[in-house]
């Protein structure tokens, strides 16, 4: 499933392709044809996210609500040169200069604006919008004696981040994925947060995940550059039993709440 760093970069992506100007809409597989019928021909006024939800804005008709799921993925092109939509796109989004495909999301629907408050009022606090205080999501943490690394991946306490970022910040940090949230301190959440911030906003300039310092490197390393189709440079996330690029012990993996947990323990201390 993609992580925050990705929705809010296919909103920019929408600013830049469609903010202002009248768009087409048209639902060829069907499900969204009804509201595809009323967005058609509506100029998109702005696209946000909130950590793995996408919102287009029309002035009449509300917001297309998006949330990709597992499946989910776009496919953009030229206006002028898009091929005929294939029976599979949920979506499509056009203008003479560019066009969106969006096939297999879990979500596409047409909200009004309450609607949409009621999604973002059950998120918690998301790294990459301004203005979202992470003492919301700090209050439950503190009082809770749930893992950080399962807290992490709680859409309602934080939102966006998914199963890379929270093994990375995680290990940046020293912090072991098994200790309780009730366990950390305020200026270690804070730094968690601040560097999540960080790490998240490169993924939206450079659109993939890196997660090393400068000097841990392929190249300031003299080590092969990681070849995974999940992106780029990182310390633990799917490196499991290769070695840790700081201390050299083995990179550990285990279950966590249905979901791949990726650590070195030696580095992150119990």
């Amino acid at each position: 499933m993609p992580e925050g760093h990705t929705i809010h970069r296919l909103a920019a992506d929408h600013r830049e392709a469609f903010a202002g100007r009248t768009v087409r809409a048209t639902s060829p597989q069907g499900k969204f044809a009804d509201s595809a019928a009323l967005i058609d021909a509506q100029v998109l006024e702005t696209a946000e996210a909130h950590g793995k939800h996408l919102f287009l804005g029309f002035a009449g008709p509300g917001w297309v609500h998006i949330h990709l799921g597992l499946f989910g993925k776009y496919t953009w092109g030229a206006g002028a040169t898009a091929p005929p939509p294939t029976e599979t796109v949920r979506l499509r989004l056009a203008n003479p200069d560019s066009y969106a495909d969006l096939r297999g999301p879990t979500t596409c629907a047409l909200l009004t604006d309450a609607e949409k408050q009621a999604i973002h009022d059950r998120l918690g606090p998301d790294p990459l919008r301004d203005g979202d205080d992470p003492g919301k999501a700090w209050q439950r943490i503190s009082r809770s004696r749930t893992t950080i690394a399962a807290l992490l991946m709680d859409q309602k306490i934080v939102a966006g981040v998914g199963n890379v970022y929270r093994a990375e910040v995680l290990f940046r940090h020293g912090i072991d994925p098994y200790r309780a949230g009730r366990d950390l301190n305020r200026a270690e959440w804070d730094a968690i947060w601040s560097d999540l911030a960080d790490l998240m906003r490169e993924g939206v300039r450079n659109n993939r995940i890196d997660t090393v310092r400068p000097e841990h490197t392929p190249e300031a390393m003299g080590r092969p550059p990681r070849v995974d189709d999940h992106g780029g440079e990182v310390y633990v996330y799917r490196r499991t039993g290769q070695p840790c690029h700081i201390c050299g012990g083995g990179i550990r993996t285990a279950g966590l709440a249905a979901r791949n947990l990726f650590w070195c323990a030696d580095c992150q201390p119990a």
